[in-house]
This record gives structure tokens, sequence and C-alpha cells, in this order.
């Protein structure tokens, strides 16, 4: 649902709809649900009430996270979540209001603070997931993590507006954001399956190599989130930011590339047959 919304997110501004309703939050064109056509009014409204029914989803799950029996991180990621969700909501309202309740709301600063805090969302509610999950460190959901990490940055290059494959049109923004995010959370789950293996907390896999892996998908995850960032009119958009867009993506891939082969040199080292000793 998280995912979805920072999508819709993306197509509601993309295509100039967060500036309808008539400027009004949470009223939209004086009215508490528009006319049901699609127009920019019901766009920014389906948004609205994407957004209400999401929320009130990550405050289920920080609630199951305490009742459930999870442990300390687990329940703080997800509390976490639900403690910066009111920030969320008020940014998002005064992006909205460019003439209503607060004027000249929708600047490059609280645009840039709407888009960061979803993501910290996101990525506190997949480590509520992982964790919650306690999955461990096994090679075969390294492996699993950084597959769709890889498929993702290669996913959202397509649509990216570095890569110019597409036309960066709203729906190519939601495609962009949806293949990026699919990365993110790849790297995150390998980062925390590498971390357990760092640790000990599972002998399937060896410290070493859990810690390259660790490196390599932390690495790939800040190039990532700068393509993330860069994907929205945050700066002037021209050659030298493509540039950096290019190399950032770039390094996003390469770097995923190399925990993908770091962890099938490990498997076929651990999948060399042992002689066997004896007469």
């Amino acid at each position: 649902m998280t995912l979805s919304l920072f999508a819709l997110g993306v197509y509601t501004a993309a295509t100039g709809s967060g500036l309808a309703c008539q400027a009004q939050w949470p009223l939209c064109s004086d009215q508490l649900i528009p006319a049901l056509t699609i127009n920019p009014d019901f766009i920014e409204w389906f948004h609205r009430v994407w957004a209400m029914i999401t929320g009130f989803l990550i405050i289920g799950v920080a609630g199951w996270a305490w009742r459930g029996g999870f442990d300390r991180r687990t329940r703080l990621a997800a509390t976490l979540a639900v403690a910066i969700l009111p920030f969320q909501i008020t940014v998002g309202a005064i992006t909205v209001t460019v003439g209503g309740l607060v004027p000249g709301g929708y600047t490059v600063s609280t645009h840039a603070a709407h888009l960061i805090v979803a993501l910290c969302i996101f990525t506190l509610l997949t480590l509520a997931t992982v964790w919650g999950g306690d999955r461990g460190a096994s090679p075969r959901l390294l492996r699993a993590a950084v597959g769709i990490a890889l498929v993702g940055v290669l996913a959202s290059a397509v649509f990216s507006r570095a890569v110019r494959f597409v036309t960066y049109s709203p729906g190519a923004q939601a495609a962009f954001y949806i293949a990026g995010l699919a990365a993110h959370l790849g790297l995150i789950v390998a980062m925390v399956g590498a971390t357990a293996g760092v640790r000990g907390e599972r002998t399937d896999i060896d410290a070493s190599t859990a810690r390259t892996v660790r490196t390599l998908a932390a690495g790939s995850m800040a190039a990532l989130v700068t393509t993330l960032l860069l994907g929205r009119d945050l700066v002037l958009y021209d050659g030298f930011w493509q540039q950096v867009n290019l190399v950032a993506l770039g390094a996003a891939l390469a770097l995923a590339l190399g925990a993908a082969w770091v962890l099938r040199s490990a498997e076929s080292v651990s999948g060399t047959p042992t002689p066997v000793g004896g007469d």
C-alpha cells in the first residue's frame, strides 16, 4: 500500500493534480467527495483517500507489532513509522494549499520533505517486515533480495529521466518509482540479512561474505536514493544533473551486480564436494 501510494503521489504531482481541488484540504473544491470521473480533482481526491487508508494500516502494523510479541527492533521500526506519519500528512497538506491555508506552500523545500519522509516511512515498514519475519541470513534469501534489487534498478533505468529510453511522462514517473522502490526494498532485505550473518546470528553464510554483501548493498542503496531524489524537480535538471543521475544509476547497478557476484561465488565454494577419506 505504501509503495503504491508513493507512485500514486508522484503521478498526482506530475499531472498537476496536486494543485487541483481549488487548493483546499481536506475538502476538494468545496466537496467532501468530488465528481467520480477521471479529472484532476478526482486524481487528487483519490490520492488522499488512498493515503488515509494506508495511514490507518500503518497504525495497525504498529499496534500488531506491540501486541504480537515481536522483538524490540520490530516494534521500534513500526512505531517510528507512525511517529513521523503526522509530519508527512502535514507537509502533504501544505504542498496543496498554494492559495489556501498556507500561501506559497508548494515549494521545493516542502516538496523535498514530502518525498524524503515518504521514503523514510517506506524504509521503516520494510525493516519492520523483515525483522518481524526473522528470516535470517540464508544465501537463498540474500540471492532473492539482490535479484529483486537488480531487476528493480534495471527497470527504473528504463523509465529514468537520465537515460531517456521513454518520455518522462506522469505514467513513466510512477513506473520509475515503483521499480526504484522495489530495488530499495531488495537492498534493505539484503543488508538486514547480511548484517545477521556478520553478527553470527546465522551459520549458513560466512561473516566475510556477509560483510562484503552488506557494504555493496549499502553503496547501491545510497546511489539509488540519489536517483530517486533526482527523479523529482528538486533541482534545475540540466545537463550536469543528468550526468550525476547517470553516474548514480550506474553505481547502483554495478554495486548490486557486485553483491550478486559475491553471493554466487560463495555458493560455488560452499557447493564444492569434500573428498571422503578411507580405504
